[in-house]
């Protein structure tokens, strides 16, 4: 079953002793990290209920030759190394396994290089997004991947997961920002082709360098688009080389539709996108998720509809105008109860804080099991109609936000705190849900990853040929199998 029904993955027994000893004599003083309590603290991340086991020590890297002594000496004990930034996942991805070191990257944060001219800039992977976007913007740019945590989640975090946001839906996601990386390798022999001599050989600890810094680049096999969203299976990136945009001119445009159904929300997705609208964003928003936002923050938000559809404009002048117009008239004609633009900043912000706030506001209920599905746009609907269906069959409360434009959905299951039956009720409805969106040709995760709650669904999504691949890309980085095992 998914949404941790799981048992937590086992690691071969190593000595634990020899292993923190190996890594204490190769580190300064404060990296090293055994407290019990310490190590619990940073051994999980936001995932509701899926199993963290019990990590031998913690390593709190500041440089790259620190993470290369940290390699060599888990491949040295065979201990599992499972890599982390600021833990503010969603699938139990840099949750920790039994005997394991935790590699905790946040403390490699600086922003190396900011090119204006070549629209780059170099960061190490414990750099906040909302700290790498004021710090571009200091110089006229934009790093326009922007997901919920972006003012708490890192940006190796984000390439690991291959994070989205808001903006996804017209400026793309993190991987389409990836130009290159460097990271800490396993064992690779050195191979021939054709008569050549073997070309180089890399072993447990060696650093290798990924990608380009130029616009285009076809030179190899794209193994940097690789790495990206592989959740620190395939090797530990220490350094990430990022395309920037221009920043953008002009105030947005917004828009705000409201439904007296989720369903019609859907259809109006549906109808924008047949219409060949482009906003920059659009969420989706039901009335569950605001009340709870309201009674936390008080925004004054007024709950009034089933749903809400937040559209952006960043098109400047007379089009982006039209466009804007055109977007409150498909919301209208999909049966919107109303539908217009907003001419009021500080409301609009307002309706874009509570989208980014919803999970916290919810969370202060109770455990709330997070859900990452992404069907077809034109399948929004359906998905939707489902979902309402999973929730009356299961008896779970879910609560529904959305990256609607681009067919990302994110239902939040609520249970009671320590009601162990609506939690069952919960993971069952978590596993349905998966399915139904497999079986409207989508996919189990959208943005953030398959840690250990997806891990079923992913075996039931992908062709068993294409599994296979998977794990023998795996095996050759990685013959000992010690980058976070058991994930993905």
């Amino acid at each position: 079953m998914d949404a941790a029904q799981t048992e937590t993955p086992s690691a071969p027994s190593t000595d634990a002793a020899g292993l923190i000893s190996a890594l204490g004599r190769g580190l300064p003083p404060g990296r090293l990290v055994t407290d019990p309590d310490v190590l619990a603290a940073i051994s999980h991340d936001e995932a509701e209920w899926a199993p963290a086991g019990r990590a031998a020590a913690a390593v709190r890297a500041r440089t790259e030759e620190e993470v290369r002594h940290v390699v060599r000496a888990c491949a040295q004990f065979g201990a599992p190394l499972v890599p982390r930034g600021a833990g503010t996942g969603l699938s139990g991805g840099a949750n920790a396994i039994d005997g394991c070191v935790v590699l905790d990257l946040s403390r490699m944060d600086r922003v190396l290089d900011i090119d204006r001219d070549n629209l780059t800039c170099v960061v190490q992977p414990g750099v906040v997004n909302n700290d790498l976007k004021a710090a571009v913007a200091e110089h006229g740019l934009w790093y326009p991947p922007d997901p919920a945590s972006a003012p708490w989640s890192t940006i190796g975090g984000n390439v690991a997961t291959n994070a989205g946001g808001l903006c996804c839906l017209k400026y793309g996601v993190t991987r389409d920002y990836v130009l290159g990386l460097r990271a800490v390798t396993g064992a690779v022999p050195g191979t021939a082709g054709y008569g050549a001599p073997a070309i180089g050989q890399l072993s447990y600890g060696d650093v290798v360098r990924l990608g380009r810094r130029t616009c285009k680049g076809v030179a190899g096999l794209d193994l940097t688009g690789l790495f990206v969203g592989s959740e620190g299976t395939l090797g530990v990136v220490t350094e990430v080389t990022l395309r920037l945009r221009p920043a953008l001119a002009g105030t947005p445009r917004t828009v705000v539709g409201a439904f007296a159904d989720l369903v019609a929300a859907g259809e109006a997705v549906s109808l924008i996108t047949r219409k060949g609208l482009s906003p920059s964003v659009l969420e989706l928003l039901d009335r569950a998720c605001l009340v709870a936002v309201e009674e936390w923050k008080h925004l004054g938000l007024e709950a009034d509809a089933a749903a809400l559809l937040l559209a952006r404009v960043d098109t400047p002048g007379e089009s982006g105008r039209e466009e804007a117009e055109a977007l409150a008239g498909a919301m209208s004609d999909a049966g919107a109860l109303w539908a217009a633009q907003s001419t009021d900043d500080a409301e609009a912000e307002a309706l874009f804080d509570a989208r980014r706030l919803a999970y916290p506001a919810l969370e202060r209920l109770g455990p709330v099991l997070t859900e990452d599905l992404c069907v077809p746009r034109s399948a929004v609907p359906v998905m939707l109609a489902r979902t309402e269906e999973i929730a009356a069959r299961h008896g779970v409360a879910i609560a529904t936000v959305a990256h609607a434009g681009d067919g990302n959905l994110h239902p939040l299951l609520i249970t009671p705190p320590g009601d162990d039956g609506a939690r069952l009720a919960a993971q069952a409805a978590f596993a349905d849900l998966l399915d139904a969106a497999i079986g409207l040709g989508g996919t189990v995760s959208g943005e953030h990853g398959i840690g250990l709650l997806k891990r079923d669904g992913m075996r039931r999504e992908l062709d068993p040929g294409a599994l296979a691949m998977q794990e023998a890309v795996r095996r050759a980085l990685d013959a000992l199998g010690i980058f976070n095992p058991g994930k993905g």
